[in-house]
């Protein structure tokens, strides 16, 4: 199903040798710069992510963290969980005996270690061919010398003044003159620029150790946070092994708990009990049927997802067949139903991807969280802090409380479609809690419904906030009537649901085919 060319919209980029698709023009053209020059997916990815560490600043940074999947011909799926740590000293009774019933997402207590920079390192000695200093060229060139704002970094920058004038650091690295800048407006960022470069120079052992950590740990303490130097040293991320669902031939892999992947996968195995291919596209049927198995996915989420040691109930039984089967069966065609309180077995970031000549297919995601994470930010190093600990629950018996060195359910999720043990197609979707119910969008549009890879990016979409269905503008009319007829609340999106990026991979014709989102300023390029 290729686009009308009489409507507004863009085709699918096609080329040959190597592709790349961000959510920025400038990440993308520096990760073909990268391939061109000889470097290989790996080098080209985390060369894009780090410009986009600069020039996306609300979206990602240094302080965040990193996921990835790497698909390489003739051997299995790598993947790496980049994720930081709670500190040491952390634990739910304390924030509760202040009077917490949540982490609040500016809170310093949302703050966990950045696993970003260990996760670069990582995935460069493993499968990469640069090192660190050729690879963090470009972004330390934006950082020092300036960028120009695009237009929905500028868009949205203007939408967290208050959040960064609550940081020192924040006013004066990010809040120009006092204001934010505007589109086209040239950014420079020096003191992210010499923490680059000292990272360039000395590795990821300079950002965890040494004045960068010391710097990172007395900013948070001043604000009364638990992490410290010490934490900061101790920090690795893993090499994980993937978890996967077979959805109508295609499976979908996904990195495994903590990560909310699985969502993704149980909303795939609900939906497979209904011929979703003989319903309308954009129609009402389709859209009712994907919310209400997303809405059961995210149940089964939110009880169980955490830390895999503190999960009570095992991958592999979430992910069973005959579990979604359970769950579909509770599904009405006809009309929006209550959720079961906990199903269980028996009884919301940039994203970017990039193929090589040699078929390697790197899938990754890179985030603060919330738009400029917690907006808490250090004066002389220029680091914005995540707030990913918002992600861990303040209830002691629940597996995702929050607890010492501990890993957050974490909403950041790669994603690669192989058919036959071969990358069909790398893709991602940002937007935090939006992330699985992307992924199962995509999935539904590219392999039940055959649409190109750009149309499954441009389509409208869909997702639940509380008893709310909030839909993009972009709805069929039919559609959102249809929705009401079913029992669902509508609310139109303040903004767009989510940011895709994606590359198939045609084997047969040797060719590769991206595309990118419009609700973004990137672009998908080839050569």
């Amino acid at each position: 199903m290729s686009r009308d060319f009489q409507l507004p919209g863009r085709s699918p980029v096609i080329a040959s040798e190597g592709m790349a698709a961000t959510s920025h023009p400038l990440a993308t053209l520096a990760a073909i710069d990268v391939l061109r020059a000889g470097g290989n997916a790996v080098d080209a990815a985390v060369a894009a992510v780090a410009v986009l560490c600069v020039i996306e600043p609300h979206m990602t940074g240094i302080g965040g963290d990193c996921f990835a999947l790497i698909a390489e011909p003739g051997k299995p799926v790598w993947g790496y969980n980049g994720c930081g740590r709670s500190g040491a000293k952390s634990s739910t009774e304390a924030l509760l005996e202040k009077g917490m019933t949540s982490i609040e997402p500016t809170s310093p207590h949302a703050v966990n270690v950045p696993g970003a920079i260990e996760a670069w390192g990582a995935l460069l000695k493993t499968k990469g061919t640069w090192p660190f200093d050729r690879v963090l060229a470009p972004a330390i060139k934006y950082a020092e010398h300036g960028f120009p704002v695009a237009p929905r970094v500028a868009s949205d920058w203007k939408g967290w003044v208050s959040k960064l004038r609550n940081s020192t650091g924040a006013t004066k690295h990010y809040l120009p003159n006092g204001g934010t800048p505007a589109e086209g407006d040239i950014m420079k960022l020096p003191a992210l620029a010499r923490t680059l470069k000292a990272i360039a120079k000395d590795g990821a052992k300079a950002f965890y150790e040494g004045p960068i950590a010391e710097d990172m740990a007395s900013t948070l303490a001043a604000k009364g946070s638990v992490l410290s130097v010490e934490d900061f040293a101790k920090h690795r991320g893993e090499a994980v092994t993937p978890i996967s669902t077979n959805y109508r031939g295609v499976d979908l892999v996904e990195i495994p708990p903590n990560t909310q992947g699985l969502t993704a996968l149980v909303t795939l195995n609900i939906l497979e009990n209904f011929d979703l291919a003989a319903l309308e596209a954009l129609g009402p049927d389709r859209f009712h049927l994907m919310l209400e198995a997303a809405r059961m996915g995210f149940a089964v989420r939110d009880t169980h997802i955490a830390e895999p040691s503190f999960m009570r109930v095992s991958v592999d039984a979430l992910n069973d067949k005959v579990f979604a089967k359970t769950l579909a069966a509770k599904l009405d065609r006809t009309k929006r139903v209550p959720l079961p309180p906990a199903p269980t077995p028996g009884s919301d970031t940039v994203y970017l991807t990039v193929v090589d000549r040699d078929r390697c297919a790197v899938s990754l995601i890179n985030s603060l969280y919330s738009s400029f994470g917690t907006g808490i930010c250090t004066e002389k190093t220029g680091v914005l802090f995540n707030n990913r600990g918002s992600g861990f629950v303040l209830k002691p018996d629940h597996p995702n409380a929050l607890g010492p060195s501990k890993r957050p359910m974490h909403t950041i999720i790669p994603a690669l479609a192989m058919r036959g043990g071969r990358c069909d197609t790398t893709f991602g979707v940002m937007g935090a809690h939006y992330q699985p119910m992307g992924h199962v969008q995509m999935v539904l549009n590219l392999f039940d419904y055959g649409m190109d890879i750009q149309s499954a990016i441009d389509a409208p979409r869909a997702f639940f906030e509380g008893e709310s269905t909030v839909i993009e503008r972009g709805m069929p009319a039919a559609t959102v009537e249809g929705l009401k007829a079913r029992g669902h609340k509508i609310v139109e999106a303040p903004s767009p649901w989510g940011g895709a990026q994606a590359i198939r991979i045609d084997w047969d014709r040797g060719v590769l085919i991206g595309g990118s989102e419009p609700r973004k300023d990137g672009c998908a390029l080839g050569y």
